[in-house]
């Protein structure tokens, strides 16, 4: 008995699905690192702390699960963050205290220097470790661009809850708590990624003046405009790296 053929398979099917089995782990990969990690702990946290923050923002006419910016200085220690106001622009919410910095004024250079970082950080949703040893972290995503042209070495700088630092800034329990609120709430909302300016002072002239004579002067010189730029607009200025330098795009 003779068999009947049987259907010829569809090769653009087959080419089809060829590529989709290739291209799965990228898209998984890509998935994940937009998305939010979480635990039990920052679970409890974020329904903790989002009722009150929501009734403090209101009262400065702002909202949960707008974007957000954060800008730490060393001396005072505080990290202050921004919200993006209905206007576009951001607006101070609240400046807590650094528990606990290491190091002293300047940038990170290499592993082990116990130092913290100074400059432009980006923080995505895969950064952030909502199972720290020190209760809540994110990832400030040291090296950046110009810390790698530099040469400078250094991994898993955070900023933390737990109050005690070795080249990270560490702030209270309760602190990060509201700041992981806040920041978990903007990526929520659509925010992609949050920008974290380190200085080692406000940049202000006067400061800039007294400290003329350190060995990082030049470097903090470079870091000013954005200081500026931020002050006077409102608005986090973009910040490029060419040779070898932070250029800082000047206000729209």
């Amino acid at each position: 008995m003779r068999h009947r053929a049987g259907k010829a398979p569809n090769l653009a099917a087959l080419l089809l699905a060829a590529l989709a089995f290739l291209c799965l782990p990228a898209l998984l990969a890509l998935a994940q690192a937009g998305s939010i990690p979480s635990s039990r702990r920052s679970d409890i946290a974020y329904e903790a702390a989002r009722p009150r923050l929501q009734t403090d923002l209101d009262a400065k006419g702002l909202r949960l699960g707008s974007r957000v910016f954060l800008r730490i200085t060393k001396e005072p220690g505080e990290l202050t963050a921004f919200i993006e106001d209905a206007d576009g622009t951001f607006k101070p919410f609240r400046t807590w205290p650094v528990c606990s910095v290491s190091g002293s004024l300047g940038p990170k250079r290499r592993e082990g220097d116990n130092q913290a970082p100074e400059g432009f950080y980006t923080v995505k949703p895969g950064q952030m470790n909502p199972a720290s040893n020190y209760h809540l972290a994110f990832n400030l995503g040291y090296p950046n661009a110009f810390d790698r042209a530099n040469g400078r070495t250094g991994s898993f700088l955070m900023v933390h809850g737990n109050c005690v630092s070795i080249g990270c800034f560490a702030m209270t329990d309760a602190a990060i708590e509201e700041i992981w609120t806040l920041m978990q709430a903007a990526y929520e909302g659509g925010q992609t990624a949050i920008d974290v300016h380190i200085f080692p002072f406000p940049m202000t002239e006067a400061n800039l003046k007294s400290h003329a004579a350190d060995p990082n002067a030049g470097f903090w010189e470079d870091l000013a405009p954005a200081w500026d730029v931020f002050e006077v607009s409102g608005h986090v200025p973009a910040v490029s790296v060419q040779d070898k330098t932070y250029v800082v795009a000047p206000a729209a």
